[in-house]
């Protein structure tokens, strides 16, 4: 009865330690790991598209705001070259053009700049949330359970060990669905 009672336990430790291998060892998997910000942003082929995007945008209003600044400089100086020989009534009107278009300049420096702002604001959106999707498949497939973020111009984090840096592996997924999605 003695050996049938340990060939029982045996058997059924046999069984226990079957069912443990066949379950995938977590104990291993960190729950916090991090993502350098710096790193990422610098090498993230989405984020350099955008970044070149918003430069050429910007770039491109700056040209047109300088372009109407100089035509606008242009008309001031034919007008204080021929403002002695115009009469009261041409010097009033020709000051209120040119106090209007002045006003336009401005105005137009004023709407392209909230322009570019919205245009940056929803792009930074847009690759956030593209980030954060991607990190939330990434996350389950891994078993981590945080991703922090650390920058050095924004060091929320002070510290992590470099085993716990993901960044690498992360670029790599994330450049590989912005290429198969482009």
């Amino acid at each position: 009865m003695k050996h049938l009672i340990i060939a029982c336990l045996m058997v059924s430790g046999a069984f226990a330690a079957n069912a443990q291998a066949a379950k995938p060892d977590t104990s291993h998997v960190p729950a916090i790991v991090y993502v350098n910000q710096d790193t990422l942003l610098n090498n993230y082929d989405y984020f350099k598209a955008v970044k070149v995007k918003m430069q050429n945008l910007a770039q491109k209003a700056q040209d047109e705001i300088t372009a109407k600044g100089q035509a606008f400089q242009k008309k001031v100086a034919a007008y204080q070259k021929s403002v002695n020989l115009l009469k009261p009534a041409q010097k009033a009107a020709t000051e209120k053009k040119l106090a209007a278009e002045q006003q336009q300049l401005q105005n137009l420096q004023q709407n392209t700049g909230k322009q570019l702002q919205d245009i940056e604001a929803s792009e930074n959106a847009t690759l956030y949330d593209k980030i954060a999707a991607f990190l939330k498949g990434y996350c389950k497939a891994k078993g981590y359970k945080i991703i922090l973020t650390y920058s050095k111009s924004n060091p929320s984090m002070l510290y992590g060990d470099e085993s716990l840096d993901i960044t690498k592996d992360v670029l790599v997924g994330l450049n590989t669905d912005y290429k198969a999605g482009k």
